[in-house]
């Protein structure tokens, strides 16, 4: 996987412009929103709601035998703007913690629901997981 950095262009901060990636098999995450496995949210908050739906991708993305490093794109589908800009430092450590110094092709976009209430945001992502890794059994 290669990060796609224009000559000339800034350095983009939290995200990629675009990754380029090698053949492999491609794995389609549905948007996760930030509740338990038993479909309960435990907060009605942004952060823990973020963390939440990014454990989420992880536990789907790790059946098909991949990890952090295999997302290549992710969108992110937000309900509070305010909420999520007061919440940038708190979401930036989520984000280390569970993804590193990772940082695939992302787009934010605000939206003024989602099917599920009372999540605040939606997370869905694209990975490219290594042809020879197969499922964890």
């Amino acid at each position: 996987m290669d990060v796609l950095q224009p000559d000339g262009w800034a350095q983009p901060v939290g995200y990629a412009n675009g990754i380029s990636c090698d053949a492999g098999r491609l794995v389609f995450i549905a948007g996760q929103v930030g509740w338990t496995a038993q479909q309960r949210f435990e907060s009605e908050a942004l952060a823990p709601q973020f963390e939440q739906a990014l454990a989420n991708v992880l536990t789907v993305l790790a059946e098909a035998g991949g990890g952090p490093s295999d997302i290549c794109r992710m969108t992110v589908y937000c309900t509070d703007k305010p909420a999520y800009l007061a919440a940038r430092p708190d979401l930036g450590r989520i984000w280390r913690k569970h993804m590193g110094r990772h940082f695939p092709a992302m787009s934010m976009i605000f939206v003024s629901d989602l099917l599920d209430s009372p999540g605040m945001v939606e997370l869905e992502a694209t990975a490219i997981v290594d042809r020879d890794r197969r499922p964890l059994q």
